[in-house]
């Protein structure tokens, strides 16, 4: 029935990789159509302050130890010129790029596994963490990390701004999307009149230069720890599920119909079809880059604000393989952002991962925050671990585990 009646929606998923469709299964009934966004391949950037970074006279770091001297600069070098020790280095989501030095990420919102000899691990409690956290230990001792690291960067409205960074209390950050960190002329958009401009700066950005119109930011690539590995943050390209109340196949034509929506609004073959589904009006929202029908661009102000797909009511569909690829996204590879992102390897969740995740990842959290703070020493992680192991945490292991032997991941995530 899906094949009948989604075919561009089907063909999307089948030729990224047809192996998503097998997630969406139970007992071999197909309970879920897989949400797969392919521009996750661009993992969250890591940002500093340019403008800091210059007056300090540094280099943007490409070791950890490189990175350690950075952060002590920003926190005791008075980046900022004001005469006062009022700054730090990082807070929560910048400590995900100090993980990523030893292969692992762990402040997520979920449980993070990784692959190591052929099995899922949780890379929370890899023994590597040990180092990270003595970094962290020493650093938040020392006064380089935000003291307000725990209730995090952000503090309110939208998710993605880090308000640490936008009030020049922080120097660096790894927090939010990469359209989230655009600066005036990283690509170019056609104006009202038709005419190439250049791209304004957006979300975080823009928030900064309106409280401080001389600073600049620098992307850098993920910091090589001691044993040559690094990496950020990447989210997975598959990101939910679509499904279909039961009880539309009371009503004959119902589910066909369903379907049938779903896969004009989501998958359309026509390209100027599928853009003024998701974007809405062709000169008004967008417009095709140049005379390329391949390639598109947002109009201002939409290219500026939050959602506002969701204002005018277009988007109805789900994300899915296969679209146009517009100068952002361009953007974003021309700077390596597809390249060093840690993903986690359990794409799905098994029944214990969804009984005990939300403890666990409290567990997670509070183990954590406590060395960092030096609340615990360094040596309770083996402890962490052990409770961690015995609050079901091997149960979500060994269930991880047996998904991953039945279901080999797909190409696309690697």
């Amino acid at each position: 029935m899906l094949e009948q009646h989604a075919p561009n929606l089907v063909k999307r998923i089948r030729d990224y990789d047809p192996r998503y469709f097998e997630y969406g299964k139970i007992d071999n009934s197909l309970y879920g159509i897989p949400v797969i966004n392919e521009t996750n391949i661009y993992r969250t950037p890591i940002v500093y302050r340019a403008d800091w970074l210059e007056r300090l006279g540094l280099d943007t770091p490409t070791t950890l130890d490189e990175l350690e001297t950075v952060l002590y600069a920003f926190a005791k070098g008075d980046p900022d010129g004001n005469g006062k020790q009022d700054t730090y280095g990082l807070s929560k989501e910048g400590m995900n790029v100090v993980f990523g030095a030893f292969g692992q990420t762990v402040f997520t919102e979920q449980l993070y596994f990784n692959l190591k000899d052929n099995q899922l691990v949780i890379g929370a409690l890899e023994p590597e963490m040990k180092q990270a956290l003595t970094y962290l230990q020493q650093w938040y001792r020392d006064g380089i990390i935000d003291p307000e690291f725990i209730t995090g960067e952000n503090k309110g409205g939208y998710k993605h701004l880090s308000h640490a960074f936008i009030n020049g209390k922080i120097g660096m950050t790894s927090m939010g999307n990469y359209y989230h960190w655009t600066q005036a002329g990283d690509y170019n958009i056609l104006n009202e009149k038709g005419e190439e401009t250049p791209m304004a700066a957006s979300f975080n950005v823009y928030e900064l230069q309106q409280k401080n119109a001389d600073a600049k930011v620098v992307f850098g690539a993920p910091v090589v720890g001691p044993d040559g590995l690094s990496g950020s943050k990447g989210n997975n390209l598959l990101m939910n599920f679509i499904a279909i109340g039961a009880e539309a196949v009371n009503e004959p034509g119902k589910l066909e119909k369903i379907l049938e929506i779903l896969d004009y609004v989501s998958a359309n073959p026509d390209p100027h079809e599928q853009i003024r589904m998701e974007y809405g009006v062709q000169g008004k929202h967008w417009d095709w880059d140049g005379t390329s029908t391949n390639t598109f661009h947002l109009l201002p102000p939409y290219n500026r604000m939050e959602n506002y797909i969701n204002m005018i009511g277009s988007s109805i569909g789900m994300t899915v393989p296969g679209g146009s690829i517009g100068e952002r996204e361009q953007w974003a590879a021309s700077v390596g952002l597809e390249k060093g992102g840690i993903y986690n390897h359990l794409e799905v969740a098994t029944p214990a991962l969804i009984q005990y995740s939300s403890d666990l990842i409290s567990m997670r959290d509070k183990a954590y925050i406590s060395i960092i703070t030096g609340d615990q020493p360094v040596e309770s992680f083996d402890t962490f671990v052990k409770e961690f192991m015995e609050a079901g945490g091997e149960q979500v292991l060994r269930e991880a585990n047996e998904w991953y032997k039945k279901h080999p991941e797909t190409s696309s995530a690697q």
